[in-house]
């Protein structure tokens, strides 16, 4: 598929390692180099400084989005061009999910989770046929997939919504899957119509 615009979700945090800021410059970089546009949460610290400043470096635009508590904290990167504050943080998310053609989750915390997962489960329910995918760096997300693996086993997930998370530890090997992604996800209700009719 036509991708344009990345949305990238990731920690305030530099993390633990420098293998995590690596990654960000590298995916920022990558962005950039493509000629995509980097939407993301529109702060100057951690992961999310690390994306933008890497994308602004290799001449690509860049588009943050901030709600107005958040900016009033200072962490805003003042020096976007294009930063747009919003309300609130639901506000934020819609906007970020109307701006992108595409969502990556970098290694991060409770809000990057709750990023990817909403956007995710609204891809499940057929509201975006955007492809989702997970920048696995240092490992860090081999516990998550491994526990969705167990979802699907449980049957709580069901795996062709397990196959839409797309994951990589190569930023350029990422984009490329997503952009090879063409096939809308399967919605949940199609699911639960089926399992009703296997309980029949």
């Amino acid at each position: 598929m036509k991708i344009t615009s990345i949305c990238v979700y990731c920690g305030s945090s530099p993390g633990l390692t420098p293998a995590y800021i690596q990654a960000a410059e590298a995916l920022g970089n990558e962005i950039a180099k493509r000629g995509m546009r980097l939407v993301y949460g529109g702060a100057s610290v951690g992961l999310m400084g690390a994306v933008a400043r890497a994308a602004l470096s290799g001449g690509g635009a860049v588009t943050g989005v901030i709600p107005q508590a958040l900016s009033d904290q200072e962490v805003a990167f003042r020096e976007l061009q294009d930063l747009i504050i919003v309300d609130t943080m639901h506000t934020r998310k819609a906007k970020m999910e109307e701006l992108a053609d595409g969502f990556i989750a970098l290694p991060g915390g409770y809000g990057t989770f709750d990023e990817f997962f909403e956007i995710l489960t609204w891809a499940q329910l057929g509201l975006h046929g955007k492809p989702c995918g997970m920048l696995n760096i240092h490992h860090y997300y081999d516990h998550l997939l491994a526990f969705l693996d167990h979802s699907v086993h449980e049957m709580f997930v069901h795996q062709p919504h397990r196959d839409m998370i797309l994951a990589s530890d190569d930023a350029g090997d990422l984009i490329t899957q997503m952009e090879a992604f063409d096939k809308p996800p399967v919605k949940k209700t199609a699911w639960i119509h089926a399992m009703k009719n296997e309980l029949d």
